[in-house]
């Protein structure tokens, strides 16, 4: 799928919330002796994958389906 940087320009808040919580039991620290400050994901099931696949489609038309009306009517046709 192309890049749409209309419909980022269009993600809320709550949009972007959805997608953190479905991914937060996934997440891992770091062990405490370590100094990156960093985490890692660990590997996601396939369950796991199909709901993420399921809110990011469902994230991407309802985006769409708002830009819809957005367009420009009144543009002269060739």
């Amino acid at each position: 799928m192309k890049f749409r940087p209309d419909l980022v320009k269009k993600l809320t808040p709550k949009m972007l919330k959805e997608s953190v919580v479905a991914n937060t039991p996934r997440y891992k620290s770091e062990p405490l002796f370590s100094k990156t400050g960093t985490g890692s994901l660990s590997t996601a099931s396939t369950e796991q994958r199909a709901s993420e696949d399921a809110l990011s489609t469902a994230i991407i038309q309802k985006l769409m389906s708002e830009s819809a009306g957005n367009g420009r009517d009144d543009a002269p046709s060739s």
